[in-house]
């Protein structure tokens, strides 16, 4: 075999090799760093989880937009709803929230292999996996954004929040949480984005403080007693 043929081989084993990778390691350094934070400053149970892509990752401020009540950030960029589902045991199960606010599936419709159906089904799966873990902890479920870079997708991210929707109004333990009207001007997404058109600014999470906020207040009053 010629030098040239032989790194060619080599080439396309390395690429069998990638795309035989379990897909959760694509995630592993993030989920690696909870378990880091967790063991040195383990956090006390019925606290307020906030899980799900970038969106909820970026949310640098959310300490402090929430306070006095006290919140945990497991947001990983670039995760989908099953990738949330998939880590289940490691960013939301040892935390035994109060309540779950959740925001995927943008990544998801993004992606271009699921339909708004197929998306919203992820998220079943996801609540069914929670029904199992932590009982009826309620689950906020906070729309589908509408960024500049994925403006195209709006009515396709309709269609996911349309049918959470739906979903919610089956059941006690889900919420929608609409971040959409917030984030429109004339029907047009506001400046509130960053050079990509996707992630939000400070400005965004203003916003969404706006909205998220007085859900969380409503929950601390309200919702039933966290057992822990």
């Amino acid at each position: 075999m010629s030098r040239s043929s032989a790194a060619l081989l080599s080439l396309a084993l390395l690429s069998l090799t990638a795309a035989a990778a379990p897909p959760e390691t694509r995630f592993s350094p993030e989920i690696a760093h909870f378990g880091e934070l967790d063991a040195a400053s383990p956090p006390k149970p019925c606290g307020f989880l906030f899980t799900g892509s970038s969106s909820v990752r970026f949310w640098k401020t959310l300490d402090q937009d929430m306070a006095p009540y006290r919140v945990i950030n497991r947001g990983f960029g670039g995760s989908q709803i099953a990738d949330v589902t998939l880590y289940f045991d490691q960013v939301v199960t040892p935390y035994r929230p109060r309540a779950i606010f959740f925001y995927a599936g943008e990544n998801d419709l993004w992606a271009g292999k699921k339909t708004p159906a197929e998306v919203a089904a992820d998220f079943q799966a996801f609540m069914d996996l929670k029904d199992r873990r932590l009982g009826g902890t309620k689950v906020y479920f906070i729309t589908l954004k509408p960024s500049k870079q994925r403006f195209t997708q709006l009515a396709e991210q309709r269609q996911v929040n349309e049918e959470v929707r739906a979903m919610a109004a089956r059941r006690a333990d889900l919420a929608v949480v609409d971040v959409v009207p917030a984030m429109l001007e004339g029907g047009q997404p506001k400046d509130i984005f960053v050079g990509d058109g996707l992630h939000m600014t400070p400005a965004g999470y203003v916003l969404w403080t706006e909205v998220v906020r007085p859900v969380v207040e409503h929950e601390a009053k309200t919702g039933a007693a966290c057992k822990g």
